[in-house]
């Protein structure tokens, strides 16, 4: 193991009020997050870093975790545009992207933009609509922009795509392509929550004034879109000494050999760890990139990027163990 440098005696930190502000910032947004979610302060914390990060998630857990209710709580402390999509079998791509309608007063085809045209995009249980329709979400989740009619649009900035989705269901579903997941940069498992945690939940639900499901109109708007554009480049800025990237890249390489795993994270997956550790260090507080702050990203970074081998499966394996593994076995910089 090499020995682990600050990265702030090569490169130029940003000032120091520039991170507190938004250090404080991103725990008043944690906070008012917390006051609809009980419990799941590390799914919470996990969405922030894909926000901060100028990424996409994807949510997976059994149905009543909770994650249209994140997505929900998350809108609502947002003073930009929302919009959802609840995916079906029979959506098209035009009802995502949009498409072009005849004005008869004008004689003349009309563009009419479709939901994706927005901030944050709800896609709700988004492996119900078959891959055709799935597709649709290629161009805008890379390059942030959707093409109709020969015509490339931009989409507002920021721009996030939070999916959802049901594990267990196999009925009337469509596993997502690993091109399509690999533009996610976090997938977060959300489990059953704690004892104490779910008799919270279920008082604050039956005296709540829908009989289902927890309130989120009190949460204050605290964000702007351009407070998240603000908070993005702040993000970006963060410094990462060299033996950071080679580590986090080191990990991901280490995916491709293993004999547990039949396929391995790309190229992308690195890019993301690195750009999630900075979200992390920013959640943190801290001024630069550490190695824990990669650690901490790579379960979520890379457990929809990899494939177990068919004898791994069989043993009952998850991919989450490899994972582990992969941490334990793969150095990282000491301070």
């Amino acid at each position: 193991m090499t020995k682990y440098q600050n990265p702030a005696i090569a490169a130029t930190p940003q000032p120091d009020s520039n991170l507190q502000n938004a250090h404080n910032f991103v725990q008043r947004l944690r906070q008012e997050l917390q006051k609809a979610i009980v419990g799941q302060e590390d799914i919470i914390d996990q969405t922030i870093i894909v926000l901060l990060a100028n990424g996409h998630v994807l949510l997976e857990g059994v149905p009543g975790l909770g994650k249209t209710l994140l997505v929900r709580a998350l809108a609502q402390c947002f003073n930009g545009q929302f919009a959802r999509i609840q995916f079906t079998p029979d959506l098209m791509p035009s009802d995502v992207t949009g498409h072009a309608i005849y004005d008869i007063k004008t004689e003349q085809f009309k563009l009419r933009k479709g939901p994706i045209f927005t901030n944050l995009l709800l896609a709700d249980e988004i492996n119900r609509a078959p891959a055709k329709t799935q597709s649709a979400l290629l161009e805008v989740m890379q390059e942030r922009q959707a093409t109709l009619e020969g015509e490339s649009l931009p989409v507002p900035q920021p721009f996030m795509v939070l999916a959802t989705q049901n594990p267990i269901e196999q009925e009337g579903t469509y596993p997502l392509p690993e091109a399509q997941l690999d533009r996610f940069m976090f997938k977060i498992n959300i489990n059953y929550p704690a004892h104490n945690e779910e008799s919270l939940l279920v008082k604050q639900v039956t005296q709540s004034a829908q009989a289902d499901m927890l309130e989120v109109k009190p949460l204050q708007q605290l964000v702007q879109p351009k407070d998240i554009l603000a908070l993005q480049q702040i993000t970006k800025n963060i410094p990462v000494d060299e033996q950071i990237i080679d580590y986090a890249v080191r990990l991901v390489r280490a995916t491709r050999d293993h004999h547990n795993l039949a396929i391995g994270a790309g190229p992308r997956a690195s890019i993301a760890l690195i750009q999630a550790g900075k979200a992390r260090a920013l959640i943190r507080g801290g001024q630069f990139v550490i190695p824990d702050d990669i650690k901490g990203c790579v379960l979520p970074t890379l457990r929809h990027r990899i494939k177990l081998s068919a004898a791994m499966e069989i043993e009952g394996a998850t991919i989450d163990q490899v994972l582990n593994q992969i941490i334990d076995q793969v150095a990282a910089p000491r301070l």
